[in-house]
């Protein structure tokens, strides 16, 4: 039985992809040292691959996101140094970013500004292909173009015949053997007419002088008898998401004489493979199909392997990270070659159980529909806030926190290790609060944060501060570009050890007569930025979550806290990709949200922030989560966004982010006036904040001190007219 396995981690054990690429960005480190040190990287990557696997795609690396190296190789857009590469992903001209698919990866996406495209092949500066012949790693036409924007429908058509025609172009210009094709946008809900031009526009494939082998993921396919259809080697699905229905086809459908690449390894939660079941799968598969076996989604979703992760030995014998995943893939050929005793040992530990608490479990039993309803209405309780907080017109805030200079993380890092006094340690965290309380004081902001120095992560912080759930240490993956995080892995029953931020906001607010934001993260989306335990529902866990912070929330009233953010940045990306799951999904969604604030004061203020996201599709959804004020991202989709709220009755506050922190580039008066202009045409003066896109901890100080300065200014301006 052969194996495959794709989208292995870029990052690094020792995260070099980011060190390398910062490095450049700090003018630390040459192109020369640069491109030199990718190209070792990669090649430790295809050393992994070749340990246990019989193939794997080739030129998967890139230097910040593939859809933005697709975008330059036909033409889209042109860059012919290193900076004019990174200028688009985080320079001034930085391309939007929104989540790929359901995941916690962003990638950058190509705008067609309604314009008909015109493709060509290009060399671009970063030659991600180079020397590449088997399995060589696109992205394939239909996904790129349906995850675009601004593209005119009218020219749909043309551009997914035209991209195909080059892409077939560029494989027999390059002399390829075979294709690695990703085409994730064919799980979405398509309609006949899309099918039709998929169909239509491969058949341009014919003329490929190479194998191309299409690979789809995070859901089934709706019409699999289709993809077969096309004129391509072979058809890769994914077993681990499907909810059953890939399988369900294959045992329907003609293969065509196509091999059928089997993702059977998941390649986005932790849990180990139950080979034995799975092997059994791709038994019955084999009478009918030309199998190969491989992972179920890209492996980049996971850490690079367990190796020093700080893990509890129970929990160590029930999960496997990317390399271990590849080692799933190798038991399973062997079980299949009648070789079972290793694969018996690695899953020994499957059906052992640890981390219950039965008086969380039944504080969830016990829930009522009157448990997720806040009362009173938003019109009754606004007045009382803004009598409280006696805020001006625009008030003016942060998303949460500050940066997280070098000595921040020294400091941490040496608590961390046991070098630094847990005493030392809190004195030097309120020493950064104290200190950012001033900065806004003198900038005059009207609601505050304590900037969240002593936090890693808006997700790790909690699972530290939560029973049931691990924190990996080092079980680095990307978010996006070269930002990193550690999911935590949520294994048990959840619940709060004890109060988890409350000191530092009192100390905070103690400093101040400005009203201190109380700063949390979300249930969904610390489940979202988390392995979910997978042996009870989603929303039961997302419950427990939710009931955690609602005790915190408690705790924050008693010491006189009067708003209250509850970030959930995750709440679009977690939806299902075809939407008739959706309902389904969001009734859970929201009511864990709203059971963190339901038994609130009246009078205190509850906020959420979300980011990168399609928010157009969700709007109705999110209205129903019964906030008062919300934050979003407009700075990258200049505004794009207001667009959503003239089709909905929005009575709530918002702040629409005049900045875009993921960029150092600081804006200008006039670029912030442009979003603050056009969203006043649709929300009423009284309900708008002005604030940033998101948290500010990955910036330097000298680039937030004049972009809030420019911000706060704005909203001087605006409360004069």
């Amino acid at each position: 039985m052969k194996t495959y396995a794709y989208g292995f981690p870029r990052l690094g054990k020792q995260r070099e992809f980011k060190r390398l690429i910062e490095g450049y960005w700090a003018q630390k480190v040459t192109e020369e040292e640069l491109l030199t040190g990718i190209k070792e990287l990669n090649r430790k990557r295809e050393e992994t691959y070749q340990k246990y696997v019989n193939a794997h795609p080739q030129g998967e690396m890139t230097l910040y996101d593939p859809m933005l190296d697709m975008a330059l190789l036909f033409g889209v857009y042109k860059a012919e140094t290193l900076d004019e590469y990174f200028n688009l992903c985080r320079g001034k001209d930085a391309l939007e970013m929104t989540k790929w698919f359901n995941t916690n990866y962003h990638y950058l996406v190509p705008d067609f500004e309604g314009k008909k495209p015109c493709f060509k092949v290009t060399t671009p500066v970063w030659n991600r292909h180079e020397g590449a012949r088997e399995n060589v790693h696109l992205i394939a036409p239909f996904t790129f173009l349906k995850l675009s924007k601004n593209l005119p429908q009218e020219y749909f058509e043309e551009a997914l015949k035209e991209l195909t025609e080059i892409v077939v172009q560029y494989i027999n210009e390059k002399g390829f053997e075979s294709v690695h094709l990703e085409d994730p946008a064919l799980v979405m809900e398509l309609t006949e007419k899309e099918w039709n031009l998929i169909q239509d526009a491969y058949k341009s494939f014919e003329k490929a002088n190479a194998e191309i082998n299409i690979f789809t993921y995070y859901d089934s396919v709706d019409c699999l008898q289709k993809l077969f259809d096309l004129p391509v080697s072979g058809v890769g699905v994914d077993f681990a998401h499907d909810r059953g229905e890939n399988l369900a086809q294959l045992r329907e459908i003609d293969p065509k004489g196509k091999k059928l690449f089997a993702g059977v390894v998941d390649g986005r939660n932790v849990w180990r493979n139950d080979l034995f079941k799975t092997a059994e799968v791709i038994s019955e598969l084999s009478k009918k199909f030309d199998v190969v076996v491989t992972n179920a989604a890209p492996l980049f979703h996971l850490p690079v392997n367990l190796l020093g992760v700080t893990l509890p030995e129970e929990l160590l014998k029930k999960v496997a990270f990317a390399e271990e995943k590849l080692k799933e893939l190798q038991l399973i050929s062997q079980i299949l070659s009648g070789d079972e005793a290793e694969a018996k040992e690695w899953v020994a530990e499957l059906e052992s159980s640890f981390g219950e608490i039965t008086k969380v479990r039944e504080r969830v039993k016990s829930l009522k529909e009157e448990d997720f309803v806040r009362k009173p209405s938003y019109q009754e309780r606004i007045k009382k806030q803004q009598e409280v907080l006696n805020l001006p017109l625009f008030p003016t805030t942060t998303i949460g926190s500050f940066p997280q200079t070098e000595e921040v993380r020294r400091v941490r890092l040496l608590y961390k290790k046991g070098r630094l006094s847990e005493e030392d340690y809190k004195t030097f965290i309120r020493g950064e609060i104290a200190k950012a309380i001033q900065i806004q004081e003198d900038l005059d902001i009207d609601v505050f944060v304590h900037g969240e120095f002593e936090r890693t992560d808006m997700v790790e912080f909690f699972a530290e501060k939560m029973k049931g759930i691990a924190t990996t240490g080092n079980g680095w993956v990307i978010s996006y570009g070269t930002r990193c995080y550690r999911p935590p892995i949520i294994y048990g029953d959840v619940e709060r050890d004890g109060q988890m931020t409350i000191s530092e906001i009192v100390f905070a607010q103690s400093l101040t007569e400005k009203p201190v934001k109380g700063m949390l993260t979300g249930p969904v989306t610390i489940i979202a930025w988390s392995y979910v335990r997978e042996d009870i529902p989603t929303s039961e866990v997302a419950y427990q979550i939710a009931l955690a912070l609602k005790d915190e929330i408690k705790d924050y009233e008693k010491a006189g806290i009067k708003i209250v953010q509850i970030d959930e940045p995750a709440i679009r990306e977690k939806a299902p990709i075809k939407k008739r799951n959706w309902d389904e999904y969001f009734d859970w969604a929201i009511k864990s949200f709203r059971l963190c604030h339901s038994s609130v004061k009246p009078e205190t203020q509850i906020h959420t922030h979300m980011c990168y996201s399609e928010f157009g599709e969700i709007i109705n959804y999110i209205v129903d989560m019964d906030f008062d004020v919300i934050s979003i991202e407009a700075s990258r989709s200049k505004g794009d966004i207001i667009e959503t709220f003239e089709k909905v009755a929005f009575d709530r506050q918002i702040g629409l982010g005049v900045w875009d922190i993921h960029s150092p580039y600081v804006p200008s008066l006039e670029e912030m006036e442009v979003i603050v202009e056009r969203a006043l045409k649709v929300i009423p003066k009284e309900n708008f904040w002005i604030n940033p896109d998101c948290g500010l901890k990955t910036r330097r100080w000298e680039e937030v001190i004049p972009a809030l300065k420019n911000m706060i200014t704005v909203a001087r301006k605006l409360r004069k007219t």
